[in-house]
């Protein structure tokens, strides 16, 4: 499981022309879901993501989670982190998951996060979304799920 996560002062998400997501100061999730992905992923990310320090404290340090300032999440599927360019000009989805499974890992893993104290928005699962947010210092972190517990 792969999560691009960038702290953003707001974020919102369009489908259709409707707003169908959307924070005020929080963590933007772009969430890729692959083959492999399973219930310890969603608990590793959930707990990592919730209790990250990328907010910064009356110092100027970045040492305060998510939970902690009592931001907001907005997150949103995002089956190309698993696009595969090394070959051609096109890139591959083969190791994205299929979307029967990828919907249900996402929508468990928005509950995990939701069940770890945090405000949790999300866009439309497969749908063509308009992205808009303010990123925030920018922040910018990419985490995997199989590489970061090795």
């Amino acid at each position: 499981m792969k999560v691009v996560l960038q702290r953003c002062k707001e974020g919102s998400v369009t489908v259709d022309g409707q707003v169908v997501g959307q924070i005020q100061q929080g963590l933007l999730l772009l969430v890729g879901i692959t083959h492999e992905d399973n219930e310890e992923d969603i608990a590793y990310l959930a707990d990592k993501i919730v209790n990250l320090r990328v907010f910064e404290d009356e110092s100027g340090k970045m040492n305060v989670s998510v939970k902690q300032t009592g931001g907001h999440i907005l997150s949103v599927s995002q089956f190309t982190l698993y696009g595969d360019t090394r070959k051609g000009r096109r890139p591959n989805f083969t190791a994205a998951a299929k979307p029967e499974m990828a919907k249900s890992l996402y929508d468990t893993f928005n509950d995990a996060l939701r069940e770890r104290g945090v405000h949790v928005e999300t866009g439309v699962f497969g749908a063509m979304m308009d992205i808009a947010f303010i990123n925030d210092g920018p922040v910018t972190l990419i985490l995997d799920s199989k590489l970061d517990t090795k």
